[in-house]
Order: structure tokens, then sequence, then C-alpha cells
């Protein structure tokens, strides 16, 4: 196997498929390889473990990993040049414990895309979405699972805030995943000393009109998020919670305390991407079925939280109210059995993406 040309023809294939990741696995005396496609792991190809360690070899040299080392976990990324476009990756390693490396490579999506609307099954979310963006300054969060379509979701709303008007929109990104002209886009890079902390603290002094942050990860980030949404500025960010409500949990974990929160923040959503039943497949739709088009066999869910409705939860924890529902209930695991009753996901998915202890 010509292991340069096998790499750029699995490049190519998964970059029309629209995968979103490649794993390379090792198994007792081969490899196999997986395309990530509409969040389902589908095996492409058999590899003998010659091939598969030569493969992984290759991708370390061009990302500039050690080639030689196999025991100690590694990471890297490059831009692989094809033939009519180039394709950026980033690429981690790890080995089992008889020393046989894995391989993931996460393509990032710097391909223009068609449209970058996601599809919903709740429109009633989305126009709520639409509406809190439109305000002058304040917090936007955005939770949900990785691969959920947060990036996506958060650049087409200040897109469509732009529409009419020049704005100056700056992202905070590690790393940039969506190429976007019509935004000053920044990266992370951590080698050469620009953290998260460092790239808002510029980007507050650049005057910006909305500042998109790739992710809050650390007490500094919360810190300068929070600041930057009091002086004026609408901020739109991703952090790692279970669903909405988590999210305050997770800020107050950062150090941010409640009172400050209700002062800035505007508005809470989760989402996440459920796989359609399909009646021919009498499964998830599969990758090669035509009867849900290719990039929508998934569509996104969200439950979103006004501040006024954030307030109001925490209110009735406060007085040991929690279980009781408002007349207008909309959280995820209510959406999630509305999705579930009119035959849009199998049980399987429901059972999967339901939240305990909501």
């Amino acid at each position: 196997m010509d292991t340069e040309a096998f790499a750029g023809h699995l490049l190519t294939m998964a970059d029309s498929y629209r995968t979103s990741d490649i794993h390379v696995l090792p198994e007792q005396k081969h490899y196999d390889v997986y395309f990530r496609l509409n969040g389902q792991m589908e095996k492409q190809y058999d590899l003998d473990r010659e091939e598969g360690t030569r493969l992984i070899s290759y991708f370390k040299f061009l990302s500039n990993m050690d080639v030689g080392e196999r025991r100690r976990p590694q990471s890297g990324s490059t831009t692989f040049q094809l033939s009519e476009k180039a394709i950026d990756c980033r690429f981690s390693t790890i080995s089992n414990y008889q020393s046989q490396e894995s391989l993931v490579i996460r393509l990032l999506k710097q391909k223009e895309e068609e449209t970058l609307v996601p599809g919903t099954f709740f429109k009633h979310e989305w126009e709520k979405l639409e509406r809190l963006v439109q305000a002058k300054s304040g917090l936007l969060l955005f939770s949900g699972p990785v691969d959920s379509g947060k990036t996506t979701t958060m650049y087409h709303l200040i897109k469509n805030r732009m529409q009419g008007e020049k704005q100056q929109v700056i992202t905070v990104e590690d790393p940039v995943e969506i190429e976007e002209s019509s935004f000053l886009q920044t990266q992370v890079n951590e080698t050469a000393g620009v953290s998260y902390e460092h790239l808002l603290k510029s980007s507050l002094r650049h005057h910006p009109d909305v500042i998109i942050v790739g992710e809050i990860r650390d007490e500094e980030t919360a810190k300068m998020v929070m600041r930057g949404a009091l002086t004026g500025h609408l901020i739109v960010a991703s952090i790692h919670a279970k669903n909405a409500r988590g999210v305050i949990s997770r800020m107050e974990e950062l150090g941010v305390g409640l009172p400050l929160l209700k002062q800035t923040l505007i508005g809470v959503a989760f989402q996440t991407l459920l796989p359609l039943y399909c009646p021919l497949c009498e499964t998830n739709c599969q990758t090669y079925c035509s009867h849900h088009d290719r990039g929508k066999k998934r569509l996104a869910l969200f439950e979103v939280m006004s501040a006024e409705e954030m307030n109001e939860r925490l209110q009735k924890e406060a007085e040991g109210r929690q279980n009781e529902k408002t007349p207008a209930c909309r959280e995820f695991n209510h959406l999630l059995e509305k999705v579930y009753a009119n035959g849009y996901i199998t049980e399987k998915t429901y059972r999967r993406y339901f939240i305990s202890n909501a």
C-alpha cells in the first residue's frame, strides 16, 4: 500500500462524506478505519497491522508529532493539501496496554457550507434564540455535547444579526473550525503564549460589537467573559454542561457568583443533534440511504431559557419548589419526549439522550 496515496484518498473520501472524525483503531491482528458520520461510527477499511502502523506514523510526521514515541499520548495539527482544496486536521494518538497506537483525526469545517441554518425539530426555540441575540450587550451561553453544532448555531445567529448593518464581530477559538470572512477570527496558540484570556483582553480593546468565544474552560476565561458582558458587549460563548440549568452551576464552579450572572446573563441554550428515524432502514437513517438527504440525517433539539425564565427557576429551587412546572414547560426532556411520541426518533435514541436528574 502506498501510504501517502492512501492517506490522501482517506481524507478525500472523509471530506466528501462530511465526516467529522476518522478513527484508526487497533484490533488483535489488524487495524480498522471508521468514519464518524451523523454521529455514528461506520467501518470503512481493514488494514493489516503494518499498514495501520505506517498510516499512523505518516500522519504523526505530517503533524509534527514524535514518530518514535508510542507510549505517550500526543496531539498535533496540520493542513492537508488535496487536489482541489486544503483540509485543516487535528490529530490525537493514544496507545493501549499492548503499546498499539490508535489515531483520531478531526476534520475542521473550513469549507463553505451551502447554508449555516441548522435543521431543528421546533421553530419556537430557534425564534427565541434569534430574539435573544439581538440584545445590545450581555452574555448568551450555549452548551451541548461535542459535535452538536454549537459553533454552527452561534455563527448563524450572529450572521443574521448583522444583516443590513456593519458590525465588528471577533471570534476567539481553539481552533477556528469554520471560516467566515465577515468575522475577525482569532485562534488560541498556547505554544506562543496566546491563551483565551490573552485574546479576550485584546479583543475587548478592539471595540467589537460581538465576541464569540469558542469555549469557557477555566476561571480566567470566565472572568474575562463576564467583564466583556458588563462593559457593553454582546458575548456569545459555549461551555460544557449537561443541560441549560447545569450551565449556571458550571459558571459558579468557575468562580462566577449568582448575583453577577443575574446582571449579565440574557439567555442559556442547550442543544444536541438527534439521528432521525427512517422507515426504510427501520432504525436511524443510514449514511447511504436517500430517504433523508445527506447532511440532514440529524436535527437539532434546543432547550432555550431566557434570563427571566432562568431566574424564575432559580427562585423556585431556592424556595424548595423545583418540581413545580411552569405552564409553558419546554425543558429538554419534555421536548425529547414530544419528538419520540411523534415518531421522529427511535426508542433507543430517546433513552440514550434522556437527561437523568435534569
